[in-house]
């Protein structure tokens, strides 16, 4: 009985041991996107290769989702470890507010920066609409449900008195739909510096205009949602059109205190950082991004940083 009992606990012994000095167990990483549509996803894929090749053993996986506030409610519930949100929706979700009222998320914290996005809102030349009130009561797609390009423009429509018809659904279904004449226009963030693919697709059939906010709209989204600055798309950005000013936020990935340790946020910033090759691979203006720049500057309209994240962006060269 003894000798038996000998054998069980030096067995015992040995498994300790030996899960202790094995290797740690491999990361897995979920990464909430937007939809798989969207050059936005494209680059998320990217960030999952990034993120793989920088954490040894790392697994990242890309989620398609409905974008910024699916994103930080799908954060919420722990389904995905990061995701894409805007730095709108970010504030809002940070300080309980707007589609976040009674509900903040308290320990919102973004990881890294990755883009400065700005609102288009394109409409059918042949349309006739030159300006935003001339969206009342017209078919429209404001962007996809769930998404903060989505939550910015009903929101300040909402400001401006202006209701047009919404027509919800995905990037393509409002790319057909203006198409064929059944939409007006549809509005989608997009990079600043560049027409985003889905309008260039979209000019090859269609002649297109894009909207822009004036002063005292400028004034009314910048007292009303926080998280929003404004810049100016030049005259001929498109074919025609004049200068426009247009909504402008930054983008980043973010997590929750509660569901990312300090050591794996500073790898995961890490891992961007130092593989940010493979993210200009498929965004080439991302050659002249500054990522330790952008972050840092984010805090400054209440963009929070995770304090591991920081650790690694305050050291980055």
């Amino acid at each position: 009985m003894q000798t038996k009992l000998r054998r069980t606990l030096l067995g015992a012994a040995m498994c300790l041991a030996a899960g202790t000095l094995s290797p740690a167990a491999a990361q897995t990483f979920s990464l909430g996107s937007t939809n798989a549509t969207s050059s936005h996803y494209q680059i998320a894929v990217a960030m999952a290769q990034a993120i793989e090749a920088g954490i040894p053993d790392s697994t990242a996986t890309v989620v398609e989702t409905g974008a910024s506030v699916d994103n930080v409610r799908r954060l919420v519930r722990g389904e995905i470890d990061l995701g894409l949100v805007a730095g709108d929706v970010f504030v809002q979700a940070k300080q309980g507010i707007g589609q976040f009222e009674g509900h903040a998320v308290e320990d919102l914290v973004a990881l890294y920066p990755y883009n400065d996005s700005v609102i288009n809102i394109a409409v059918r030349a042949d349309s006739g609409i030159t300006t935003l009130e001339e969206l009342d009561g017209k078919k429209f797609t404001p962007g996809i449900r769930g998404s903060g390009g989505e939550l910015l423009i009903t929101q300040s429509f909402e400001q401006f008195g202006i209701n047009p018809d919404y027509v919800y659904g995905t990037v393509t279904d409002a790319i057909e739909g203006v198409r064929n004449d059944q939409l007006v226009g549809y509005s989608k963030y997009a990079a600043a510096n560049r027409v985003d693919s889905t309008l260039q697709e979209l000019m090859t059939s269609v002649d297109m205009r894009i909207l822009g906010f004036t002063p005292e709209q400028q004034k009314l989204v910048a007292e009303k949602i926080p998280g929003v600055g404004f810049t100016t798309l030049p005259a001929g950005f498109i074919k025609d059109n004049p200068a426009v000013v247009t909504p402008s936020v930054p983008i980043v990935y973010a997590t929750r205190l509660s569901l990312m340790d300090d050591e794996t946020a500073r790898k995961v910033a890490q891992a961007i950082g130092e593989n940010k090759q493979i993210l200009i691979d498929v965004w080439p203006q991302l050659a002249d991004y500054d990522f330790k720049g952008s972050i840092l500057s984010t805090v400054g309209i209440g963009i929070e940083v995770h304090p591991g994240a920081m650790s690694y962006w305050e050291s980055a060269e």
